[in-house]
């Protein structure tokens, strides 16, 4: 998993995914970079309407997924927590 995250580093990328254990992993390296975007929804993950949810979002989440942070897209609500976290 190191790897993962040095290569998103390195490549200036942001990690999307409904797995929450990157921001758990990503809150244990204790650096700022790469930003995480992770999904938790209830209902059915479709990627048409995750995709669709984080382009609507993703304006008002780019200053913040620039400066280093894990951001938690949930059905009614979007949580963003600085990186590195332990930091504050």
């Amino acid at each position: 998993m190191t790897r993962f995250f040095e290569r998103a580093k390195n490549e200036v990328r942001i990690v999307v995914s409904a797995d929450t254990d990157f921001g758990t992993l990503l809150a244990l390296r204790r650096e700022r970079e790469p930003s995480v975007v992770i999904f938790r929804q209830e209902r059915g993950r479709h990627p048409e309407r995750q995709s669709a949810l984080l382009v609507a979002n993703l304006p008002a989440l780019s200053s913040a997924l620039q400066l280093g942070c894990i951001a938690v897209v949930e059905d009614a609500r979007i949580r963003v927590r600085s990186l590195p976290i332990g930091d504050e």
